[in-house]
């Protein structure tokens, strides 16, 4: 997160309000532990882990991001927000370079169906990984755009970072389930960091501001597109970019 250079000598006592965002960051930290932990981080700890090395840089590229994150609310609340803004513009920069990782991965597990026969079950992955590259993508990016209206740029990255830890979530709620969860799981379960913003906005000011409400609507989306992974027109399109690499 970032903020405008203008305004630091103005946002530069912590308030009490912002003291909110750090509760956020651990919520969503913890999100991510526990979703990840029976399938991940409690097999890497037993060293019982067997996966690729680009798995393991993904992982630990993912928790970096996470606890860039984090440090970049305690900055921001606790009032230093000169070091916020001079780290934010190499956390944007990172946050591209795990794109980019994310991307790499969902081609290289998707890819790795097509390699072993299951050409369908690759082009579905491919479509979810995709989806949730270009959610997280497009928060990340109007978080950069909005970095000088404070405001609007926390809760961007709120979003964002809400939106990343979505696989975390998936793992999760097949632990609490046993089954495939149903859409209002999902929409119960994942955009909570985002619920309690949005009450603690409605306590403190008497509205909810419009990001979270946008942010809302684009977890919503994110869930009810993934049924186009069996389109025609996906499975046409991925055969033709996706699927050549990796027969």
């Amino acid at each position: 997160m970032s903020a405008n250079p203008d305004n630091i000598a103005l946002a530069s006592r912590p308030r009490t309000t912002e003291r909110l965002y750090i509760p956020l960051a651990i919520l969503t930290a913890v999100m991510a532990l526990v979703g990840f932990w029976p399938s991940y981080f409690g097999l890497l700890l037993r060293g019982t882990l067997n996966e690729s090395a680009l798995v393991h840089i993904h992982g630990a590229m993912s928790v970096g991001w996470l606890a860039s994150f984090a440090a970049q609310i305690v900055l921001a609340s606790t009032g230093r927000v000169a070091q916020h803004v001079r780290l934010g513009r190499w956390i944007m920069a990172y946050s591209l370079v795990v794109i980019v990782a994310g991307l790499l991965v969902s081609f290289a597990t998707a890819g790795g169906d097509v390699a072993a026969g299951e050409v369908a079950r690759g082009q579905r992955r491919l479509f979810g990984f995709l989806r949730e590259v270009v959610f997280f993508a497009a928060f990340v990016a109007a978080g950069w755009i909005y970095r000088r209206t404070p405001a609007v740029h926390k809760r961007l990255m709120v979003v964002a970072a809400t939106i990343f830890i979505v696989p975390a979530v998936g793992r999760m709620l097949l632990l609490l389930r046993g089954e495939s969860p149903l859409l209002i799981d999902w929409m119960l379960v994942w955009p909570l960091p985002v619920y309690v913003a949005m009450i603690h906005d409605y306590a403190t000011k008497r509205l909810v501001h419009p990001v979270y409400v946008v942010g809302w609507f684009a977890m919503l989306a994110e869930r009810l597109v993934l049924p186009l992974r069996e389109s025609e027109e996906w499975m046409a399109l991925s055969a033709w970019f996706f699927v050549p690499l990796y027969q």
